[in-house]
């Protein structure tokens, strides 16, 4: 019995989540199961499953895989951008700081995430939608990139995204060859810190 009434409590404060609480309960689910056994296993089927609610919920919250995924990749890049704010709030810091810091934030968030990034990024080939939504959380990162570094140089705006489209472009082959085992993190780190300082100098 006690165990019934253990399922019942369980099953009650699932159904008292709310919609947003809802979305990223099944999103962190769905990036568990990439994590663990591939983008190829996760469906809106067995995410229900493996989350405890019905295929329905599921379905309400994103309709169809290639909206799920979508969902993940953009979650990702949340993760991302968070940790480069975090960064954008410092105060007081040499160029040289922030450059590290930078680096630091960039290389390590594909430590964290590359896996699963390429991965749902495979699971996508193909389709139009991925390449709209890549490009806009690009431009996003990038402006946020810049956001980081205008105080520290003297370009205007525009050439500044534009060297800041090479500077991530550059963090993302570096943090690619670490993920690889070609270099360290911290190597990986260093090597765009000095790729930002001099960039911008």
């Amino acid at each position: 019995m006690k165990r019934n009434a253990d399922e019942t409590g369980e099953k009650a404060r699932i159904r008292r989540l709310t919609g947003p609480e809802r979305r990223r309960q099944l999103l962190d689910t769905a990036l568990q199961i990439v994590r663990e056994e591939g983008a190829d296993r996760l469906t809106l089927g067995y995410l229900a499953a493996c989350a405890g609610v019905s295929k329905p919920v599921a379905y309400d919250h994103f309709g169809t895989r290639s909206q799920l995924l979508i969902a993940l990749y953009r979650l990702i890049d949340r993760q991302q951008s968070e940790a480069l704010r975090e960064t954008l709030t410092t105060e007081g810091r040499s160029f040289e700081e922030i450059a590290s810091l930078l680096a630091a934030a960039h290389v390590h968030c594909h430590a964290d995430t590359s896996g699963e990034w390429h991965a749902i990024g495979a699971a996508l080939t193909g389709s139009e939608e991925k390449e709209a939504v890549y490009q806009e959380l690009l431009d996003g990162y990038i402006q946020l990139f810049a956001a980081v570094l205008k105080p520290y140089c003297t370009f205007e705006v525009t050439e500044l995204e534009r060297r800041c489209v090479g500077l991530v472009g550059a963090g993302d082959a570096l943090s690619a060859a670490m993920v690889r085992g070609h270099c360290s993190e911290d190597e990986a780190v260093k090597a765009f810190a000095s790729l930002i300082c001099g960039g911008l100098r």
